[in-house]
């Protein structure tokens, strides 16, 4: 039987995020997301590296200082929500997460991933391009990353961000346009004039 390579390339990143238990892995949101968006997304959503945690490279348990290991320590603790954390292996959004709802909440959610967008808060716009956390979880969108959303979405909020100096443009446009058939039209009136004169003389 074959098996699609887009298949394949979902359940291979997918595999990349699996840990122990113990680590606190969250794999079901992970399969959620890929099932729910339809895009093949990779661990760079919650984890420092794109592969995740598992390994030797920046970002990954391997590499960790004895002092990147009591963060560690201190962000596998929060079980409760309210608590900063600053997990060495997960990114902004992994570490607001765990802040927002705490270990605890989020391993409770693993039966039903779908929830997880209900619970953090709504409001929240780490990257600043107009698309709530949630939705870019729900979509397969890139929550740290201001260029990665859903199109229409993010042309609204552009347009919205810039719509005094679009209406700046185009005002200016209108004015030079304006000013550049008035200068035209009096070109027109100068040839003419003159070809009058010449006719006279």
């Amino acid at each position: 039987m074959k098996i699609s390579f887009h298949f394949q390339w979902q359940w291979l990143s997918l595999a990349a995020c699996l840990l122990p238990a113990a680590l606190g892995a969250y794999p079901e949101y992970h399969a959620f997301v890929v099932k729910h968006s339809g895009r093949p997304i990779n661990c760079a959503m919650c984890h420092r590296h794109p592969d995740g945690p598992d390994g030797a490279a920046p970002g990954q348990l391997g590499r960790l200082t004895p002092e990147a290991q009591e963060r560690l320590g201190r962000a596998r603790s929060a079980f409760e929500p309210g608590v900063k954390v600053d997990s060495p292996i997960l990114n902004e959004f992994g570490n607001h997460m765990v802040q927002a709802l705490g270990r605890k909440q989020l391993m409770e959610l693993k039966m039903a991933p779908e929830q997880l967008a209900e619970r953090l808060p709504a409001d929240s716009d780490l990257d600043g391009d107009g698309i709530p956390n949630v939705r870019e979880f729900l979509d397969g969108t890139h929550p740290l990353n201001r260029n990665d959303g859903h199109p229409w979405l993010l042309f609204r909020h552009n347009l919205s961000r810039n719509l005094t100096q679009i209406a700046l443009t185009l005002a200016a446009t209108a004015a030079g346009l304006w000013g550049l058939g008035h200068l035209l039209r009096g070109f027109a009136s100068a040839t003419q004039l003159k070809e009058e004169e010449s006719e006279d003389s």
